[in-house]
């Protein structure tokens, strides 16, 4: 379809007897910001692989930009640009030195000044690489992946490692992607990031892609529980049954998710003050992605 940069219809990938991929269909319309999530094994990898045309799939049709990833024709990898976990740089290049090196493999290459002001490098544009802080050495990754001008941008794991402020500078310029035009695939592991910068996102769970929609449609379907959250101190006496009954306890962390929260509140703080136990940390909040994200994977487990 015209409006959609990725299309994808029944896809599969067998590697000898074990499927990987069973099956699935997605769609990311142009100009959205679109996150695939899933934990270590569910397929997504892989998924993101024949996307790039990277891996051959083994059933199923897949569209990018008009294109078969498959075929690996030129013009469709001139289309998309692709930012990895890690990128081998030259380290004594500068910045400037570097996007200018990458954009000379392209024929019609992004302006380097604008590369270098997307990405917010414009202080350290004439840095060496070997400088940089780890946040501005992602952010070179994300030029270079610029420098062809792409139409479609693949981001894998962007912010593995950052520290708050340096990850809060890179959701900034992701949203100056978005603002440029540019369809944005992103994968990462933070829930908070999928629900701050995707329009939508889609779980993958045992190669099979388990919730798909916006973020707060997916919290939303969820939205009748809330989560209570609290710390116990060393040996407490058992919880009451109707907490115990509905919680998860992991070391002195205890959690839960309830449509009555009254109800587990009362119970919970009436039996503190019998007890004469200290509730520390006590939290009580909407679910997050986070929570349908665990809640979802737990419940479907490896595949």
């Amino acid at each position: 379809m015209a409006d959609l940069a990725i299309d994808v219809e029944g896809l599969r990938k067998s590697y000898g007897g074990f499927e990987a991929v069973k099956g699935i269909d997605l769609s990311v319309a142009i100009g959205e910001v679109f996150s695939l999530l899933g934990p270590n094994g569910a397929g997504k990898t892989t998924t993101v692989e024949i996307l790039e045309g990277h891996r051959k799939r083994s059933a199923g049709t897949v569209s990018v930009l008009g294109h078969d990833p498959g075929k690996s024709e030129r013009v469709f990898k001139r289309r998309i640009g692709i930012v990895l976990q890690e990128t081998g740089i030259e380290r004594f290049l500068t910045v400037a030195e570097v996007i200018e090196r990458f954009r000379g493999y392209y024929p019609h290459p992004r302006p380097l000044d604008e590369i270098i002001e997307v990405v917010g490098l414009q202080e350290k544009r004439d840095e060496r690489v070997r400088k940089l802080s780890g946040g501005q050495q992602r952010r070179l990754d994300v030029a270079i992946g610029l420098a062809g001008d792409p139409e479609l941008l693949f981001l894998d794991e962007p912010t593995t490692g950052f520290d708050p402020s340096a990850r809060r500078n890179a959701w900034e310029m992701v949203r100056n992607l978005r603002d440029l035009g540019k369809t944005v695939f992103l994968t990462t592991h933070y829930m908070d990031e999928a629900q701050h910068l995707a329009d939508r996102v889609a779980i993958i769970v045992g190669g099979l892609i388990v919730a798909e929609g916006p973020p707060g449609s997916l919290v939303g379907a969820e939205a009748t529980k809330t989560a209570v959250r609290f710390v116990l101190p060393p040996d407490p006496p058992v919880l009451p049954p109707q907490v115990a009954d509905v919680a998860l306890v992991s070391g002195d962390a205890v959690s839960t998710q309830t449509d009555d929260p009254v109800g587990v509140l009362h119970a919970l703080t009436s039996w503190a003050l019998s007890n004469d136990v200290e509730i520390r940390e006590l939290t009580v909040s909407q679910p997050s992605l986070e929570d349908v994200y665990l809640s979802l994977t737990s419940a479907q487990g490896p595949g």
